[in-house]
C-alpha cells in the first residue's frame, strides 16, 4: 500500500474542503480557492477536519494515483493557508528584471528583452541589490503552476556548466566545467 497515500489529510483552521459530484475536490482557505479534477476511481472521504483517499485495488494504475492524488490536495491544503515561493536568481553582466503588473521584463544578454505575461494568479517581485544578481521572486497557492511559470523562465536562459551564466533557482547548484586547456 501507498505510504504517502495512506496518510490523513489534516484541514487547518479556516479551510474548508468538498467533494463534487462531478469527482472534483474544492478547498477554500484565506489565500483563495483552488480545483483539482480526481480520477473517478479514487475515493476522497471528507469526516471532519481529515481527508483520507482510498483506491479500490492494488493495481499499479491505482497504486500510482492513490499517492499522486493525496500529495496534490495536501498541496492545495498548503497552499489556500500559507501559499508557496519561489526565488530566481539571474545570473550573468547586465542581466536585470523589472516587474510590472502582471509582465516580466527579462534582459537576459539577448538582442531584445524578453518580455513574459504572467497568470493572474501569480504575484512577483523583482530585487536588485548592488553586489548581489538579481532575484525574481514568485509567489501563488497553486505549487503546480507557480513549478510550471519557474520552469518556463529558467527554460529562457538555462543555466550553462562553462560560466554559470543563465537563470537559475535560488537553491539551485551548477556543476561547473573546465574549460578548454591550454596548450601542452
Amino acid at each position: 500500500m501507498s505510504r504517502i497515500g495512506k496518510k490523513p489529510i489534516t484541514l487547518t483552521k479556516g479551510v474548508t474542503a468538498t467533494v463534487t459530484p462531478a469527482n472534483e475536490i474544492v478547498v477554500k482557505g484565506p489565500k483563495g480557492e483552488l480545483r483539482q479534477n480526481i480520477d473517478r476511481d479514487i475515493t476522497i472521504q471528507i469526516e471532519g477536519d481529515v481527508i483520507n483517499v482510498t483506491r479500490p485495488t492494488d493495481q499499479i494504475r491505482h497504486r500510482a494515483l492513490h499517492g499522486l492524488y493525496r500529495s496534490l490536495i495536501a498541496n492545495m491544503v498548503v497552499g489556500v493557508t500559507e501559499g508557496f515561493k519561489r526565488e530566481l536568481e539571474l545570473v550573468g553582466v547586465g542581466y536585470r528584471a523589472a516587474v510590472t503588473g502582471q509582465q516580466i521584463d527579462l534582459a537576459l544578454g539577448f538582442s531584445h528583452n524578453i518580455i513574459f505575461d504572467l497568470p493572474k494568479e501569480i504575484k512577483a517581485s523583482a530585487t536588485a541589490e548592488k553586489g548581489q544578481n538579481p532575484r525574481i521572486i514568485l509567489e501563488s497557492n497553486d505549487k503546480q503552476l507557480l513549478g510550471a511559470v519557474a520552469a518556463k523562465l529558467r527554460s529562457l536562459r538555462k543555466p550553462e556548466p562553462y560560466k554559470g551564466k543563465g537563470v537559475r533557482y535560488s537553491d539551485e547548484i551548477v556543476r561547473r566545467k573546465a574549460g578548454k586547456s591550454a596548450g601542452k
